[in-house]
């Protein structure tokens, strides 16, 4: 029988026990997240399971990655139901440290993946995307994985975690997995928790522009900016939704792109209330 999930909340103690994984010779995968798991989480963490030896996973509501005006205190904490999910998963290592572990007094170094980091959700949560690099690379040592399993529905983050990656020569493998959605096609998200029941109908307006989109683009339309008027006017359709951005981009550099045709990334991103959403399809070339 499996020993439960093993609880670890010190960066020396996580260190020790992820070098016994790799000692012993066993492959060993990585699953960081924020807490407030949902499927899109465990969908990550079931990868891990099939494609390493021994998981860990991390929960740590990062403070570095919340700007000042938004919901660093009342982000959920679930710490005891996400234990309990990740030890009916199989998870072998649980590292959930506080702030003050892995940020001490006196810390002063960031991480930051300039030309990318101001795009997309970085530029409306300005240096958002310095925290987040600076705790995956931080995470990324401590843990020193064969591989680590992220979602496609941060699909900016994905793209500055990649260049971090292969800036810093880091050796691990960073892999991206598909976006897990409800039944009528909204992106599994922990924000999604702050919505009430009408703004969670009126929050399917995103998922809507997204297969607007991907519908006129599979009858050949391939210039980016009708397809973004296109998913503009959807989102207007709901007058609850307030709109951040709609855009099309190269789905590595972030950079906009004229026509879809070698491929892009549709992204969109809309306030419901105060909770703010994301969500994107990924295009990919013929031939790729």
């Amino acid at each position: 029988m499996k020993a439960p999930v093993k609880i670890i909340s010190t960066i020396a103690e996580m260190k020790a026990a992820c070098r016994e994984v790799t000692r012993v010779g066993k492959t060993l995968g990585f699953v960081p997240t924020m807490g407030a798991l949902h499927e899109g989480h465990l969908s990550l963490v079931r990868a891990a399971k099939s494609r390493c030896d021994v998981v860990a996973a991390s929960i740590f509501v990062n403070p570095l990655q919340f700007g000042p005006t938004e919901d660093l205190a009342k982000y959920p904490r679930t710490l005891e139901h996400d234990t309990k999910l990740l030890d009916e998963l199989g998870v072998d290592l649980l590292f959930a440290p506080s702030a003050d572990e892995m940020y001490p007094k006196g810390a002063k170094t960031y991480v930051e993946v300039t030309g990318l980091s101001d795009k997309l959700d970085g530029a409306a949560r300005p240096g958002h995307f310095r925290g987040v690099a600076t705790v995956v690379a931080k995470l990324l040592e401590i843990v020193r994985p064969d591989c680590a399993f992220f979602g496609q529905k941060d699909a900016a983050q994905v793209a500055v975690l990649r260049k971090m990656v292969s800036d810093l020569d880091l050796d691990v493998e960073m892999v991206v997995c598909p976006i897990v959605r409800e039944t009528d096609g909204l992106a599994m998200s922990s924000r999604n928790a702050y919505l009430n029941t009408e703004q969670r109908q009126q929050a399917l307006v995103l998922y809507r522009s997204l297969m607007r989109v991907q519908s006129v683009a599979d009858q050949g339309e391939g210039d980016a900016a009708r397809l973004i008027e296109i998913g503009k006017q959807v989102i207007a359709e709901e007058p609850s939704a307030r709109l951040d951005y709609f855009a099309v981009v190269d789905p590595d550099t972030l950079d906009p792109v004229a026509d879809i045709s070698r491929g892009a990334l549709v992204a969109v991103a809309a306030y419901l209330g105060s909770t703010r959403l994301i969500d994107n399809i990924l295009r990919i070339p013929p031939g790729r």
